[in-house]
């Protein structure tokens, strides 16, 4: 089923090139490959892939303005694969748009399930249907959230964090990209609102401290929705 999606891989080291190509390839997609900005935006627009995995250190330029030209003309998913483990460069990354963000090195494992993770969340979401992950349901028409077939009593602004988290399934959300959504400003006390908030969720839903059902929180980062395997 996987050798219908596309991926573009634009890395210019040439073993991580070669390593991932193999890895995706032995996983049933179609990889194309480009070494620098230049070419990775032709590719991009000429071959519409399905998913995108892209370096931020190219030697003709920066990653980020790639991912900028992507994000202005398309949705589709982009996992930033970066030797960069600043946690600036990866709030940056995901704030311009970047579905996910893996840092050099990395394992075959994970980073298959990531590219998987990101191909089957990226579909429209109808704001009238529901979403499902495993026993929790979100009925967006009726602005309500079930767990195990019971209603969890949540506050107008509880609500809007989890249904925004699940429209955008899989990504990590910045705290700021959350903030704004949420409360449409950004100030001093904001992370420590939103975390607030989140405990609060976490409580309702059940969820043991500690443990990354439903929600995984990305220290200094920002939340991500889980997918169910």
């Amino acid at each position: 089923m996987n050798n219908k999606y596309k991926i573009l891989l634009i890395e210019d080291e040439r073993n991580i090139q070669t390593f991932v190509t193999a890895m995706l390839e032995a996983d049933g997609y179609k990889v194309i490959s480009a070494h620098n900005c230049g070419n990775g935006k032709m590719l991009f627009s000429s071959h519409n892939p399905d998913l995108v995995i892209l370096d931020l250190g190219l030697p003709d330029g920066d990653g980020m303005e790639v991912l900028k030209y992507i994000r202005a003309t398309s949705p589709v998913p982009v996992i930033v694969l970066s030797a960069r483990s600043d946690e600036s460069d990866k709030v940056l990354a995901l704030d311009m748009g970047a579905n996910d963000y893996i840092t050099k090195p990395f394992g075959s494992a994970e980073f298959l399930a990531r590219v998987r993770t990101a191909l089957r969340n990226f579909r429209r979401i109808d704001e009238n249907s529901k979403f499902v992950l495993d026993n929790l349901i979100i009925d967006y028409d009726a602005r309500t959230v079930m767990i195990d077939e019971k209603v969890i009593k949540l506050t107008q602004t509880e609500y809007n964090i989890i249904a925004l988290l699940s429209q955008h399934c899989g990504k990590v959300m910045t705290y700021s990209a959350i903030i704004t959504a949420i409360w449409g400003y950004n100030d001093i006390g904001s992370i420590k609102k939103l975390q607030v908030n989140m405990a609060n969720i976490r409580k309702k839903f059940g969820v043991v401290p500690g443990s990354d059902s439903y929600i995984t929180n990305e220290l200094g980062v920002g939340y991500k929705m889980n997918m169910a395997e």
